[in-house]
C-alpha cells in the first residue's frame, strides 16, 4: 500500500515530565515519529510540556508547543495550527489519555481530525477493562477471574466472591498508578478508593491475584492489511506482583519452552489481531511455572516502555515503524534502517541478551517506602547487552551510577541470615544485593527461588557471579593469571570490580590484562544476527575472539572501569 496522500499534517502529543510511573523512555518514540513523517513530507505539530527532550529540540518538529497537556491548550493549538490527522499512541499513557478525551468531547470530529494508525475504538477495546475481557471471552484467551466495578462497595462485593487476596486495575492510568494487591477488604477499600479517582473513566477491574507466577511480554506489530510480527520476547525476573518497569527484565525470554513460547506468541498475534492494532502493541501474560496454564494480564495498544527496551534490544525501531503504518504502508515496504535490504515485516533475530534495571529515586525520597508492587517507582531505567545473562547483569548494575561495580552491597553484608530472608520476600530496590548475600551465605538455589518466586534458572546465574566474587576474595594480582582474567571479563566483571576484590587498583587489572592481549570486541546490533550487512547498526563490547569493528580504539585507561 502506498502512502496515504491525503496525510498533509499530524499533530503529535508528547509524554510530558519525568514522574515516578512514567520515565523519559517516551522520548524516544515521539522522536522517532517526528522523524518517520517528516521523511514523507508531512507537516509535524509537536506538543509536549517538557522541554528536556529530543523531540522538542529547535527545528525537530515544524511546530513545537510546550504547554501542558490538558484538553484546553489542545484545542487551542488545534484550533491555530488545523492538523488533519493525530496519532495517538507516541506519547505513552498520557499522550493517550490525552487523544481519547480529545475524541471523546467531540474536538476531532469538530476540526475534522482523522485518528491515524490504531483508532480510538480499538484503543478502548485495549484500555477499557470490561470491553477487553468481553474481548478476550470471544476469542477464548483466558483472563483471570474477575469483574469491573465503579465504586468502593461493589468492589469489596465482588472480592468476596472471588477471594483474597486480590489485584486492582484501575483503567486509564499509567504505570499501574491506583493500582495494588490487598489481603483483606481494609486494603482493598484504600486500593479501590484512590484507583477510582486516579481512572479517567472512574472503572477499575477486581481480580484474583495470581502473585508469584512467571511475568511475560511480547511486542508485537502489526499494519493495516492484518499483517503482524513478534519484534521481541521478554520475561520479568520478578514474578507477577512488581509491576513490571519496577522489575529486572531480559529479552530474549530465557525459561520458556518451545511450546510455551509458541503458545504465548501465537496468543500475543491473536490478541493484537483481534483488538485490530495497527502499530504497534505491547502484549503481558501471567505463566504458571508449574504448568501450561497462562492468563492474558493487559496490553499497552501504543507504543511503551516496553516497547522502547524491545527497540534497544533488538534495533527493531518500532515507533518508527509504527509511524510509517499509521501512514499507509504495508510491513513488507517499510525498509530496515539497520540492514538497508531486510523489511519491518522480519522477525528481528538476537544472539545475545540485553538486559533491564530500573533506576529508582529513593536517594532523593529517603522517608518513601520502598517497597515494590503494582504501582510503578521507577523514573528511569538502564540497559546493557552481553554474550550471557552474568555479563549483561553486571554490566547494567554498574550502569546504575549507585557506586556498585559487583554484586557485593555493604549494607546487605550487615545483615543476619535472618533479616536478609526476611526481606528477599518482599521486593525493594536493594533485593538483587540481599539475594546475592544470602547466596554468599551458601543458601540453597531452591529455598532463594521459593521464597522470591524468582526462577532458579536467575538465580543459579546470579550464583555464578556471586562464586567468582568469593573466588576473587582468595587471590591478589600476582596470583590471578590469564584463564582466569578471561573468564572474569567473559563474564561481565570491570577492572574496578575485579580491582576491590583483590585489593589493588583498577588500572593495575587493566595494565595486565592490556599486556596479556585481553582487549574487548565489538559486536553488532543489526536485528538480523548477521545474516545479512549492515549499513548502519550499533554495537556492545564483549571479550570474545571475533571484532565485528574495527574502528573502535580500547587503548585509553578509561576503559579500566
Amino acid at each position: 500500500m502506498p502512502k496515504d496522500p491525503s496525510i498533509k499534517k499530524v499533530l503529535i502529543i508528547g509524554s510530558g515530565p519525568i514522574v515516578i510511573g512514567q520515565a523519559a523512555e517516551f522520548d524516544y518514540s515521539g522522536t522517532q515519529a517526528v522523524s518517520a513523517f517528516k521523511e514523507e513530507g508531512v507537516e509535524v505539530v509537536l506538543v509536549n510540556s517538557n522541554p528536556a527532550t529530543i523531540m522538542t529540540d529547535a527545528g525537530l518538529a515544524d511546530h513545537t508547543y510546550i504547554e501542558p497537556l490538558n484538553s484546553v491548550f489542545l484545542r487551542k493549538i488545534i484550533a491555530k495550527e488545523r492538523p488533519d490527522c493525530i496519532i495517538a499512541g507516541m506519547g505513552g499513557q498520557t499522550g493517550l489519555n490525552c487523544a481519547v478525551e480529545l475524541f471523546d468531547d467531540g474536538t476531532l470530529e469538530r476540526y475534522g481530525i482523522r485518528v491515524i494508525g490504531t483508532a480510538i475504538e480499538a484503543v478502548k477495546r485495549g484500555e477499557d477493562r470490561e470491553l477487553f475481557k468481553e474481548l478476550m471471552a470471544e476469542i477464548g484467551q483466558p483472563v483471570v477471574a474477575s469483574g469491573i466495578v465503579t465504586s468502593v462497595e461493589a468492589g469489596l462485593s465482588l472480592a468476596q466472591d472471588i477471594g483474597y487476596p486480590v489485584a486492582v486495575r484501575p483503567a486509564y492510568t499509567l504505570g499501574g498508578a491506583g493500582g495494588g494487591i490487598a489481603a483483606d477488604e481494609h486494603q482493598l477499600a484504600d486500593i479501590l478508593e484512590h484507583g477510582l479517582h486516579m481512572s479517567r473513566v472512574g472503572q477499575a477491574i477486581v481480580e484474583k491475584s495470581i502473585r508469584g507466577w512467571k511475568e511475560i511480554e511480547f511486542e508485537a506489530v502489526r499494519d493495516g492489511l492484518g499483517n503482524s510480527v513478534i519484534v521481541c520476547s521478554m520475561e520479568n525476573i520478578d514474578p507477577v506482583g512488581v509491576h513490571t518497569g519496577d522489575s529486572i527484565v531480559v529479552a530474549p525470554a530465557q525459561t520458556l519452552s518451545r511450546r510455551e513460547y509458541d503458545m504465548l506468541a501465537g496468543a500475543a498475534l491473536a490478541i493484537v489481531e483481534a483488538v485490530d492494532i495497527k502499530g504497534g502493541c505491547n502484549v503481558q501474560f501471567a505463566l504458571n511455572p508449574e504448568s501450561f496454564d497462562y492468563y492474558v494480564i493487559e496490553i499497552n495498544p501504543r507504543v511503551s516502555r516496553s516497547s522502547a527496551l524491545a527497540s534497544k534490544a533488538t534495533g527493531y525501531p518500532i515507533a518508527r515503524v509504527a509511524s510509517k503504518i499509521a501512514m499507509g504502508y504495508a510491513l513488507d515496504e517499510i525498509r530496515n534502517g539497520l540492514t538497508g535490504v531486510t523489511f519491518a515485516c522480519s522477525e528481528p533475530v538476537t544472539d545475545y541478551i540485553a538486559l533491564k534495571i530500573p533506576k529508582w529515586p529513593f536517594d532523593k525520597f529517603t522517608g518513601a517506602t520502598r517497597t515494590l508492587g503494582t504501582r510503578m517507582m521507577a523514573t528511569g531505567e538502564v540497559m546493557s547487552i552481553g554474550t550471557s545473562f552474568e555479563q549483561a547483569l553486571l554490566k547494567a548494575v554498574r550502569s546504575l551510577e549507585i557506586g556498585q561495580y559487583s554484586l557485593w552491597r555493604k549494607s546487605s553484608g550487615e545483615r543476619s541470615l535472618e533479616e536478609l530472608r526476611r526481606r528477599v520476600g518482599i521486593p525493594d530496590d536493594e533485593r538483587l544485593f540481599d539475594l546475592a548475600e544470602m547466596l554468599r551465605r551458601n543458601y540453597r538455589v531452591e529455598m532463594v527461588s521459593h521464597i522470591t518466586g524468582i526462577a532458579p534458572f536467575f538465580i543459579e546465574k546470579i550464583k555464578n557471579i556471586v562464586d567468582a566474587e568469593e573466588g576473587l576474595k582468595r587471590l591478589s594480582l600476582s596470583l590471578l593469571d590469564e584463564d582466569n582474567l578471561l573468564r572474569l571479563k567473559r563474564m561481565g566483571f570491570s577492572d574496578k570490580g575485579i580491582a576491590d576484590f583483590i585489593q589493588a587498583s583498577p588500572m593495575d587489572v587493566y595494565s595486565m590484562r592490556r599486556k596479556l592481549g585481553i582487549l574487548p570486541a565489538y559486536k553488532k546490533v543489526d536485528t538480523c544476527a548477521g545474516e545479512f550487512g549492515a549499513v548502519s547498526p550499533y554495537y556492545y563490547s564483549t571479550y570474545d575472539t571475533e571484532n565485528e569493528t574495527g574502528g573502535i580504539d580500547e587503548s585509553s585507561p578509561k576503559n579500566a572501569v
